[in-house]
């Protein structure tokens, strides 16, 4: 017997304890020293390291990792495909973060033909497969008659072929939109606030620095009374995450933490495809939720308004078990794809528009880049050399490959996530009481 190269074992935060937990056998524990020693002797004096497979033999592991990697692929063939169009890249806000102001611009407009050549493809090519799409931008829901017209044909086109629409707004004309999306099969609005409304108002702002929260407050208001999902997201950096506690109060108190219609994710601002004016403002993922977990424990009531996953912490405290084990977590170019107003394809919202990474068109003509495309669907944990190597890995899954692309220069290289850190918070956030 031998340590399961699977095992993530973790310091678990403000104890003397340790949490492990092996993706592949399915199993977690919380762990003395003493015990940790046992095992990474591997001594095993019960039989239980073994039964839960934290020793193990490598012909067994073996065994299981390919029949694991076979059932992921199966299921995620059957999983449903999420497709992301952009109407425009155009936008009537100027945020203080935006990181598609770098891109260029161009002239085409949307217009029904290119709508109706969209519909046209994913029928197609997508048929078959469970799918939905998300409208994306810039701004898709722009004010003004024209673009009105343009989301009410392209919401008509999803009706007639029962497909979901979500939309990525910055929910300022969610109320001028209101009656439209009442006739379509939303599926959710995301809707961003930077926190409570002397903090949004210097973040987020139209282009002429005029306040927006008020109004985006109004749109969010009103979607949940008329059963609209909201998923409402806050994008954090060093400027804004101590307000987390106020936002979280204000919409506890404004009701809508109790609506089974509303919903939260943090995003973390960082740098994408060009580099950020102020760096020194970004947290890097580790350091994000470790400043998360000392707010949570100073305000508890923010879990009402969002709890961190600190990896496959949360998870296991909802479910009690752990996540089937991830080859893969980057969709792009197999349950995500791209599609913007010019007629290009790209592999994902972190890829589409930026010059260098189309994929094909759709329009005025088909024409597809197998090559390129092969390349990202062929991407896992089992192609990526350092993953191969890494008792994370299956916890990761390789992370986003537009970002390991543009740190290491090609798609077929690790965006690597801090796992070992955010599992040392979320094992003492989420079992207090074990520890």
């Amino acid at each position: 017997m031998q340590l399961s190269k699977h095992n993530i074992i973790v310091p678990v935060k403000d104890s003397e304890n340790f949490f492990i937990a092996n993706t592949l056998s399915g199993n977690a524990d919380f762990i003395s020293s003493k015990e940790k020693a046992l095992m990474e002797y591997a001594i095993d004096t019960t039989g239980e390291f073994e039964e839960k497979g934290y020793l193990t033999s490598s012909e067994k592991e073996k065994k299981d990792f390919k029949l694991a990697y076979i059932d992921f692929i199966e299921k995620r063939e059957l999983d449903e495909t999420q497709l992301f169009f952009v109407p425009n890249y155009s936008c009537n806000f100027a945020c203080s973060y935006c990181y598609q102001e770098g891109y260029e611009p161009v002239k085409q407009k949307l217009n029904t033909d290119i709508i109706d050549a969209f519909f046209g493809y994913i029928k197609k090519e997508f048929a078959g497969r469970k799918k939905y799409i998300t409208v994306f931008g810039g701004e898709p829901l722009l004010p003004g008659e024209n673009q009105y017209k343009l989301i009410s044909y392209f919401l008509k086109k999803a009706s007639e072929v029962n497909l979901d629409v979500a939309f990525v707004t910055n929910g300022y004309t969610l109320t001028d939109y209101l009656e439209l999306l009442k006739t379509a099969n939303i599926r959710e609005i995301q809707v961003t606030l930077d926190g409570t409304k002397e903090i949004h108002d210097t973040r987020r702002y139209l282009k002429g620095k005029q306040p927006t929260f008020d109004k985006i407050v109004s749109g969010i208001d009103a979607c949940l009374a008329a059963d609209i999902n909201i998923n409402l997201r806050m994008v954090v950096d060093k400027d804004n995450i101590e307000n987390l506690s106020g936002i979280a109060r204000f919409a506890i108190d404004k009701g809508w933490t109790s609506s089974p219609f509303f919903k939260t994710q943090i995003g973390r601002n960082y740098e994408l495809h060009y580099c950020n004016n102020t760096p020194e403002r970004l947290f890097d993922r580790a350091t994000l939720y470790a400043h998360m977990y000392q707010l949570l424990k100073a305000h508890p009531y923010i879990a009402e308004f969002y709890k961190p996953a600190f990896s496959i912490a949360k998870y296991i405290s909802e479910n009690g078990e752990l996540p089937q084990p991830l080859f893969d977590s980057c969709p792009a170019c197999k349950t995500e794809w791209a599609f913007d107003y010019t007629g290009t394809i790209y592999s994902c919202t972190a890829t589409v528009g930026k010059k260098g990474e189309e994929l094909g068109t759709y329009y005025p003509f088909v024409t597809k880049n197998n090559e390129v495309i092969e390349e990202w669907q062929n991407r896992d944990i089992t192609t990526i050399a350092k993953c191969s190597t890494c008792s994370v890995a299956l916890a990761c899954g390789g992370g986003c490959a537009s970002v390991a692309k543009n740190k290491n220069g090609y798609v077929n290289s690790p965006d690597c996530r801090p796992v070992q850190e955010l599992l040392s918070l979320g094992s003492a956030y989420y079992f207090p009481e074990l520890v």
